[in-house]
């Protein structure tokens, strides 16, 4: 088999290991399970993957965007060191899981269009939940067994990107302009489940109401921008 054929052998091998690891989670997971699902012998998956290890730390890859075209990449792929796949997560939420329309916005003490700016928050927002959302989707499930990734992805991420939300809802709140909430942080976690939900977890939805991408933004998008911010400045029309 040539490179090419490799290459989509794997992409095969990542998907059906993609599928277990969102059904089972990582610790549950067994090469059996994954052999099973593609139909192969006990041993042929090894010609692609070393180990488990290097299996998960491969999806989490692709799930972050890797391109398995890569003429660099050579099989079987080895078993990852000691952290690698937690540091190369740590660095790719550092780099893309900034929202840089919110950062931007916690800098603006004062803004013309309140509704525009939090507009274009929840659409940046949104538009990276939905491009990473396997990823995301994994390392939700993933998460749930093995700590160290609970303590990255909620116990930091997540929970910084609540903290953000929250210090701009109080910023906006204090001038007026966005409506008052209970408390900024829960309207913050709120904003993240909601858009969570319609970018990802309605595709995993055995029963889904049918509708369109654009239908599911834009959907977000009215409901939370209508719930947060004034229609005119500092009080209803």
């Amino acid at each position: 088999m040539d490179k090419v054929g490799h290459n989509r052998r794997l992409a095969d091998v990542l998907k059906a290991a993609t599928e277990v690891f969102l059904l089972k989670g990582y610790r549950r997971t067994q090469m059996a399970d994954i052999t099973k699902a593609l139909g192969l012998s006990d041993g042929a998956i090894y010609r692609y993957v070393e180990s488990k290890e290097a299996l998960f730390d491969q999806v989490v890859r692709v799930g972050a965007g890797k391109d398995l075209s890569d003429d660099k990449l050579v099989l079987p792929l080895p078993t990852p060191g000691p952290g690698a796949t937690l540091a190369f997560l740590r660095e790719t939420l550092k780099r893309e899981g900034r929202i840089a329309s919110l950062e931007d916005a916690l800098h603006r003490p004062t803004v013309e269009d309140s509704a525009a700016e939090f507009e274009s928050i929840i659409r940046e927002l949104y538009s990276k939940t939905a491009r990473y959302s396997v990823g995301i989707k994994l390392l939700d499930r993933s998460a749930l067994d093995w700590p160290e990734l609970a303590a990255l992805w909620s116990g930091h991420w997540r929970a910084n990107l609540v903290e953000q939300l929250a210090r701009y809802l109080q910023l906006r709140i204090s001038h007026e302009v966005f409506r008052s909430v209970p408390d900024p942080r829960a309207w913050a976690r709120l904003i993240l489940e909601a858009v969570a939900f319609f970018a990802i977890h309605r595709h995993y939805d055995p029963h889904p109401t049918p509708m369109d991408e654009k239908t599911a933004e834009a959907t977000v998008v009215t409901a939370l921008v209508r719930a947060t911010v004034f229609t005119s400045h500092g009080r209803e029309s």
